[in-house]
């Protein structure tokens, strides 16, 4: 799974993320911002969905770390927890993408 969230990274696409103290980088003035002066949107999105890909592995080396006895069992659950709430906001953005399109397509020319 997150060798596809990678994947879809790299193309520039993806609708993931929580705001997160490692997150709320890319949401802050002045990240993502193009020559002409506004903000690249690409960017931003991009950003985003490698910070939850991140996270999400992150959420995996601690688990395996916890299992071989090297981490708490709250440094696990709490990495879980992040993890999971990382996806859920991806689920929501990803929901509002698909609505504004579908709105948008909905709209007579």
């Amino acid at each position: 799974m997150i060798e596809s969230i990678s994947r879809t990274t790299s193309l520039g696409v993806g609708g993931t993320s929580a705001v997160t103290d490692t997150q709320s980088a890319a949401l802050r003035p002045g990240a993502g911002v193009s020559e002409a002066g506004g903000a690249d949107f690409g960017a931003a999105l991009s950003q985003v969905a490698s910070d939850a890909a991140s996270t999400v592995r992150n959420a995996e080396r601690i688990s395996i770390d916890g299992v071989q006895g090297r981490a708490t069992t709250q440094q696990v659950v709490e990495a879980v927890m992040q993890a999971e709430h990382t996806l859920q906001s991806a689920v929501a953005i990803r929901d509002k993408v698909v609505a504004a399109y579908l709105e948008i397509s909905r709209m007579q020319i």
